[in-house]
C-alpha cells in the first residue's frame, strides 16, 4: 500500500482516547502472537480487570470488538483504528527520535501521548520529512508502509558462536521497566551486528554486540528477534 493510499485509509471518525487505547493494545498484543485476555489487557495498561471487562462491553457495543471463549478480537472496524492509531505512534517515535533527538524510552512515553491528536495532514507530512519509513525504531512494522518482513528468528534459538543482526524488539518489551533504556545503551538495537558467546544453564546469554559485552535473560532473548547469518 502506498503512503497515500494509506493516508486515505487511516482517516477514520474520532473516537474517545480510551477506545483508541483498548485497541491499539489488542493489535499489538496480537502483533506479538499472545492470546488476547482480559487479564493480559488489564497487566498492559495497568488497570483493574473489572475495568477492563466494562470496557470490553462497552467497545462490543460500538462494534469495535468481539468476545468468543475467552479471547477477544478487533472487528473491521477495530481494526481499523487501531491501525491508525498504531500508525501515528510508530510515527511519532520516529519522529522524536531522528528529527528531535529523543531516546527511545523518551520517545516510547511522548509518542503515547502524541499518537491520539496527529490529524491525518500532520501524519502525512511527518511521513514526508522521515522519508516513508517502514518501521519504528525499534523494528516493529508501520501499518500501512511498504514494510517486508525479513527472515527472522528469536535470538534465543542461537547456538554458541552464531553471528545476527537485530531486526525487531516487540511492543512486550517496551513496557519493561528500563529496558529500552538498557537495549538502546547496549546498542541491541535495529541493524546492530552481534555474536553469541555463551549461554548459561539458566537462560541468559552473552553476546558480543558492535564490539561490546551483553548479557541478557531468556525473557528478553526468546522475544527479541534478529537475522542469523549463514
Amino acid at each position: 500500500m502506498t503512503s497515500t493510499a494509506a493516508s486515505t485509509a487511516y482517516e477514520s471518525p474520532e473516537w474517545h482516547p480510551a477506545f483508541e487505547e483498548y485497541c491499539e493494545t489488542i493489535f499489538e498484543l496480537a502483533e506479538d502472537d499472545l492470546d488476547v485476555i482480559q487479564a493480559r489487557i488489564a497487566d498492559r495498561l495497568e488497570i483493574s480487570r473489572p475495568a477492563v471487562s466494562e470496557m470490553i462491553r462497552r467497545m462490543q457495543a460500538e462494534g469495535l470488538v468481539e468476545e468468543g471463549r475467552g479471547t477477544i478480537e478487533l472487528t473491521a472496524k477495530g481494526h481499523s483504528l487501531a491501525e491508525t492509531v498504531v500508525r501515528r505512534h510508530r510515527l511519532a517515535e520516529c519522529f522524536l527520535t531522528e528529527i528531535l533527538g529523543l531516546s527511545w524510552a523518551e520517545a516510547h512515553q511522548e509518542a503515547g501521548k502524541w499518537e491520539h491528536i496527529i490529524s491525518p495532514s500532520v501524519e502525512k507530512a511527518m511521513t514526508r520529512v522521515l522519508e516513508e519509513p517502514t518501521t519504528c525504531p525499534h523494528g516493529n512494522p508501520i501499518p500501512g508502509s511498504a514494510y517486508e518482513a525479513p527472515d527472522m528468528v528469536a535470538l534465543d534459538t542461537l547456538d554458541v558462536g552464531r553471528r545476527f543482526t537485530v531486526q525487531r524488539i516487540p511492543e512486550e518489551l517496551e513496557f519493561q521497566p528500563g529496558m529500552l533504556e538498557f537495549l538502546e545503551e547496549a546498542k541491541v538495537t535495529p541493524g546492530s551486528a552481534g555474536t553469541v558467546t555463551a549461554r548459561s544453564p539458566d537462560g541468559t546469554f552473552t553476546l558480543d554486540v558492535e564490539g561490546g559485552a551483553v548479557g541478557l535473560s531468556d525473557y528478553a532473548t526468546s522475544r527479541i528477534l534478529v537475522s542469523a547469518a549463514d
